[in-house]
C-alpha cells in the first residue's frame, strides 16, 4: 500500500532543465558554437560544473572567452527563463490529491536548497511538502540513493510504501537504489534519453490521476498486470 509520494524537483515539478539548456545554448551560439540537445540531456540529474562547459565551448570554437562576463550573462538569462516557468501539468493536482488521500509527501533534489525552496515558494507549493531534502543536506547526490533514503527516514515510511516521480535516468536509478518504485515522467530534454529502466513511464502527470496511478502501481507490484 502506497503511503508516501516523493518528488524530484528540476525537470519534474518545473521544467527548469529546458531553461538551463536554452541559456547555455544561447551563450554557445553568441560565440559561434553549438550545444547538442541530446548531449546536454545526458547530463541532466547529475552535478556538472560551469567551468567544464566553458572549457568545452573554448575547445569547440578554438579560442578563449571572457568567462566571467559570459557566465554572469548566462546566469541572468537562466533565472529570467526559469522564473517565467509554471509548474508542469498535473503537478499541483497530484499534490492536492496526495493531501486528500492522506499520503505523506517528500521532495528529494540534487539541487541546492535555496534553488528548490525559492521556486516552490514562487509557485505556492511549499506547504504541500512534509519534508524537503536537497544537496545541502547530504554528502552524495543522485544517482546515489542517499537523498531518497534520508527522505524515507524523515517521513518514517518504508521504501515499499513509497512511490517516486522522476524525470531523469540518474534520478530513477537513485530512487530504485533506495528500494522505491519509480515512475519516469520525462521533460522536453530527458525525453531524448532512454528511461527503460524505470518501473513505469508516463508522458505527463496530467495523463492519469494519482488514485488511478496508485492502483496501477499496486497491481504491478502484486503481479496482477
Amino acid at each position: 500500500m502506497i503511503g508516501a509520494l516523493l518528488f524530484d524537483f528540476d525537470g519534474l515539478i518545473v521544467d527548469t532543465e529546458a531553461c538551463i539548456y536554452r541559456a547555455w545554448q544561447e551563450l554557445y551560439e553568441s560565440c559561434g558554437g553549438w550545444l547538442e540537445p541530446a548531449e546536454w540531456a545526458r547530463q541532466v540529474g547529475v552535478i556538472t560544473h560551469e567551468a567544464d562547459h566553458l572549457s568545452d565551448l573554448e575547445r569547440q570554437i578554438g579560442r578563449p572567452v571572457d568567462r566571467s562576463t559570459l557566465a554572469s550573462k548566462r546566469r541572468q538569462r537562466e533565472l529570467e527563463l526559469v522564473n517565467a516557468q509554471p509548474a508542469r501539468p498535473g503537478v499541483e493536482d497530484y499534490l492536492q490529491d496526495a493531501r486528500r488521500l492522506g499520503l505523506k509527501t517528500g521532495l528529494a533534489s540534487s539541487a541546492p536548497c535555496h534553488w528548490v525552496t525559492g521556486h516552490l515558494e514562487r509557485l505556492g507549493l511549499t506547504g504541500y511538502f512534509d519534508i524537503i531534502w536537497a544537496s545541502d543536506d547530504v554528502r552524495q547526490v543522485k544517482p546515489h540513493p542517499e537523498l531518497y533514503l534520508a527522505v524515507l527516514d524523515a517521513l518514517g515510511v518504508k521504501a515499499a510504501e513509497a512511490l517516486a516521480l522522476e524525470d531523469s535516468p540518474a534520478g530513477v536509478r537513485a530512487a530504485q537504489a533506495a528500494g522505491i518504485f519509480c515512475v519516469a515522467v520525462p521533460n522536453s530534454l530527458t525525453r531524448l534519453l532512454s528511461l527503460d529502466h524505470a518501473d513505469l513511464y508516463l508522458d505527463s502527470l496530467a495523463d492519469i490521476r494519482l488514485e488511478a496511478l496508485i492502483q496501477r502501481v499496486d497491481s504491478l507490484k502484486n503481479g496482477k498486470v
